[in-house]
């Protein structure tokens, strides 16, 4: 076997990694700027900052990805956004 069928046979062997889910937040028009900051900041541990940017892009674009990661640790996130009034799914 020469180097380069190793180094493809090593490659191939790799784990694939768990794909990340992201947690979607919907523009409304019920919702403050300070409601969904605040919320963003408990349910999702944004900072002021970056809680404040995610209700600028929510509000301008219609909707902005506020959390990534594994499925199961999003779902209790996107309950709380949910529980708060706020327009939410994982996808």
């Amino acid at each position: 076997m020469n180097t380069q069928e190793k180094v493809l046979e090593e490659v191939l062997e790799k784990p694939v990694e768990q794909c990340n889910n992201e947690i979607v937040l919907y523009n409304d028009d019920v919702n403050t700027f300070d409601h969904v900051i605040e919320t963003l900041i408990h349910s999702c541990d944004h900072t002021a900052l970056q809680a404040e940017q995610c209700a600028m892009l929510v509000h301008y674009k219609g909707k902005c990805t506020v959390k990534t990661g594994v499925y199961e640790e999003l779902v209790p996130r996107c309950s709380k956004l949910l529980e708060a009034g706020l327009s939410a799914e994982i996808v």
